[in-house]
């Protein structure tokens, strides 16, 4: 509950003032009846018509000043409400962008997209009720009791038993719906992920007809939260009439004994239409009470959900006193080993022992699983080694501040996401500064210039959101264009070129060296013409580096490298060199995985 207190901030006055409204709205009902026994007693009955317009004029007034009351407590509440629930989604958002991979490996995309969806909203909804309801019914229920007793304590045991009545029916309900709710909201996530991965792959499912499939899927995950959110609120539902229960016993309860002190003198007949009215303020007051309590129950579940990711601890953080600035773009492994799930799986980089100088072209090949994206995320940070050290500019990558690392080692990832704005935006994430002529330099850099120019609004085109209005290759190419407005020390292509056609490649290739000469470039790739004139390639196999060397030397001396050689070149090679028996023309592009062997690596 402490995050939630948190998130207050300055819609703490609005909590305050919507509490004192609510204790002026309460206090303004609690003494109405008593001005309704007046009127009875004194007016009614003894025919003072003068009482009567008195006291009716005090009872109209004091209607009134309720709902004044009531009005202003509840904009209060809603002000509050929403307030808390944006700073709370701010908060789940900010802690979010704090994870290392490690820790968003713990949570599922749709689950945390629920957490600050689904599960705010609940808390928002419960934050207002506790602010109107939760306040109003208490003092209500407290006014009402210390008013019905100082008009007959001998009837006042009726309010005790159907109290104690309420409280333990309604505790059971409490406990045995909060397992059921907690089921519901998993169940939530389930069905969001469904729905993500059917949009997210919607061409996919169009393209092999699988609509029925998925509507199918679909239908499975609705049914299963129908049939439990049906469970959870059922066993809900029992609070209403068990409420009934309890104000019609208080009632015949009331009557039958009121009417016995009335008629022996002992009570008039004002006090019992009091006692009346101040019993269904009571039963009320323990209505909105049970109402909160279904509420909260809904909302403890979403509380706990959201305080796993708030309470989740990014295991990359900066040291105490991290380095500012990167020496040079040396990398060095020093037997460093790796396991996901921080340390508990099976190790899939084992015994790395390597160094990598300033300004050397490393490739790195390797069957799907060998651990090549594995080993370059060691690089930035993106996990920390399980065992051994790995250096950046002759320092241990955990001795820099983040930001500084990162912004020095530069990864494009094979499937790397443009962001919705124009393409001009998308690239100065590399760079906020970036002038319009460095971005077309990257871009030129990066052979994104031939398609840009062929764009109606050229570098001001409009990015769909994920990047869906442009082509595998298109995308690649301009996530290397902005990696290269970072001018890093280190730059890694994890992939980056499987959707370009080997000319392209080897046209981005040579413009590294004009563009980023001293960079340290290191290129993970699947096919060979990627790595073929890197100053080194690493073989991993299995988690280890089975031989590293020049692309001869690995032919002649390397079992693996000389295989996967061979199946590429016995297919005929690259497609766009089979077909004109060279390298293909500048400018050509295929924008697609370009020999048999290219496979994308998970």
């Amino acid at each position: 509950m402490h995050h939630i207190f948190a998130c207050f901030g300055r819609y703490t006055k609005d909590a305050a003032l919507a509490a004192l409204c609510t204790v002026g709205e309460v206090l303004m009902e609690v003494l109405l009846p008593f001005v309704m026994a007046f009127i009875i007693d004194q007016g009614v009955e003894t025919g003072d018509m003068g009482a009567i317009g008195r006291y009716g004029l005090i009872m109209i007034v004091m209607a009134f000043a309720s709902l004044a009351f009531g009005a202003a407590s509840g904009a209060f509440a809603a002000r509050a409400s929403t307030g808390v629930a944006a700073n709370l989604r701010e908060a789940v958002f900010d802690k979010v962008q704090t994870y290392s991979f490690a820790n968003i490996d713990k949570f599922s995309t749709a689950g945390l997209v629920t957490r600050m969806t689904t599960d705010v909203t609940n808390v928002q909804n419960a934050v207002l009720m506790c602010l109107r309801v939760g306040l109003r019914s208490p003092i209500m229920l407290i006014s009402s009791l210390c008013a019905a007793i100082s008009i007959s304590g001998h009837l006042s045991w009726v309010f005790g038993v159907a109290i104690i009545f309420l409280a333990l029916a309604l505790g059971v309900i409490m406990v045995k719906a909060n397992k059921r709710f907690t089921v519901v909201f998993d169940t939530y996530d389930d069905l969001n992920a469904s729905v993500q991965e059917n949009i997210g792959a919607i061409r996919v499912v169009k393209a092999f007809v699988r609509e029925a499939y998925e509507n199918s899927k679909f239908k499975k995950a609705v049914d299963t939260l129908y049939k439990r959110f049906v469970s959870a609120e059922g066993l809900v539902a029992f609070n209403n009439p068990i409420m009934m229960l309890a104000v019609y016993a208080c009632v015949l309860g009331l009557s039958w004994f009121g009417a016995r002190f009335v008629v022996a003198g002992s009570m008039t007949t004002g006090q019992l239409t009091s006692m009346f009215s101040y019993i269904m303020q009571v039963l009320m007051s323990l209505m909105m009470l049970s109402m909160i309590i279904v509420m909260l129950t809904m909302s403890m579940t979403s509380i706990r959900r959201i305080s796993q990711a708030l309470d989740e601890v990014p295991d990359i953080a900066n040291p105490k006193q991290p380095v500012h600035e990167l020496a040079d773009g040396s990398v060095e492994f020093d037997h460093v080993n790796f396991a996901y799930g921080q340390g508990t799986g099976e190790n899939v980089l084992q015994d790395i022992d390597l160094k990598i100088a300033s300004g050397e072209t490393i490739g790195v090949i390797g069957g799907t699983g060998s651990g090549k994206s594995s080993l370059v995320n060691l690089i930035c940070r993106l996990y920390d080694a399980t065992s051994g050290t790995v250096r950046v500019g002759g320092r241990d990558v955990r001795d820099y501040d983040l930001d500084t690392l990162r912004n020095g080692v530069a990864m494009v990832l094979q499937k790397n996401v443009l962001f919705s704005g124009t393409i001009l935006e998308n690239l100065r994430w590399g760079n906020d500064d970036a002038t319009d002529e460095e971005c077309r330099e990257a871009c030129r850099a990066a052979c994104a210039d031939e398609f840009i120019d062929q764009m109606p609004d050229g570098y001001n085109t409009f990015i769909e959101r994920g990047g869906t209005n442009v082509s595998g290759g298109q995308k690649q190419r301009l996530c290397i264009a902005r990696a290269l407005l970072k001018r890093p020390k280190v730059l890694i292509l994890d992939d980056s070129t499987s959707a370009v056609d080997t000319a392209t490649d080897a046209k981005i290739r040579e413009a590294f060296a004009r563009y980023i000469p001293g960079t340290t470039k290191i290129i993970i790739a699947q096919r060979i013409s990627s790595v073929a004139d890197a100053d080194r390639i690493i073989v991993l196999e299995g988690g280890r580096i089975n031989a590293v060397g020049t692309h001869d030397e690995l032919v002649e001396s390397n079992d693996i490298y000389r295989s996967i050689y061979e199946s590429q070149m016995e297919g005929g090679g690259d497609f766009d060199i089979q077909a004109s028996g060279a390298a293909a023309q500048p400018g050509a592009s295929a924008d697609a995985a370009s020999t048999p062997s290219a496979r994308k690596e998970a």
